[in-house]
């Protein structure tokens, strides 16, 4: 983990050991968190094999820190004394975040260089015409802070790219934060297929039998859209 004034990057600790390079998150925190909040979360998707770069900043909502975490991880790629030297998959970014954050995950995501986006409850300050990337939107069903029908509304109004809605049964606002609770897994399968072409993941997702269509036990709402039913089959 490396922790600075504007980011707090996290990195599996084989990093690039077999010349491979790793897929990057970006994450925004909730109002008033820091990514800190989020560490367990965090570590577990650097433990995947993905780089995460986290915003500092308890005010994240425009994604402007987000968005600033590539930047760096740009420049460190091409700075041949830095341990990312080479290490970081720049063709591979998702951005995610929680509550405020969330929000911020879809306007992190306006960036053409985001290609997928897991806002987990997100904020309302946002509008998902602005992007056009697949998107997996997370809900609690008994959040009373960011109500499931708020979030089920941006879904909706996501028609235009292949979005996915999860309501989690029984979780409230908080319920994401530490190690994502209920929440890490989906999450984490989402950005394992569109980021690392984990097919094995996709097919939680998609096709006729997905994975998580059929489990009640998760989910208390579970919803894919036109252009997610669409892909049948996924391919790496």
């Amino acid at each position: 983990m490396d922790i600075g004034i504007v980011h707090t990057f996290y990195r599996p600790t084989d990093l690039g050991q077999s010349g491979e390079s790793h897929p990057v998150i970006i994450w925004g925190n909730g109002t008033g968190a820091v990514p800190g909040v989020y560490s367990s979360l965090l570590r577990h998707w650097a433990s995947q094999g993905f780089i995460v770069a986290a915003a500092n900043t308890p005010t994240s909502n425009y994604a402007i820190s987000m968005r600033l975490g590539i930047d760096v991880l740009e420049q460190r790629n091409a700075d041949s004394s830095s341990p990312y030297y080479h290490k970081v998959d720049l063709a591979h970014i998702g951005s995610a975040g929680h509550s405020q954050g969330g929000a911020a995950a879809v306007n992190a995501a306006i960036d053409p260089r985001v290609i997928t986006a897991v806002p987990i409850q997100p904020g309302p300050l946002t509008d998902p015409d602005l992007m056009d990337e697949p998107v997996f939107y997370l809900a609690g069903q008994q959040d009373h802070i960011v109500w499931p029908a708020l979030v089920k509304a941006m879904y909706q109004d996501s028609d235009h790219v292949p979005a996915v809605y999860g309501e989690v049964r029984g979780a409230g606002h908080l319920d994401s934060i530490g190690d994502g609770g209920d929440f890490r897994a989906p999450a984490t399968a989402w950005f394992r297929y569109w980021l690392m072409g984990d097919e094995a993941a996709g097919r939680m997702f998609f096709g006729p039998d997905c994975g998580y269509c059929a489990d009640p036990a998760l989910w208390s709402g579970w919803e894919r859209n036109a252009a997610a039913l669409q892909l049948s089959s996924p391919t790496a």
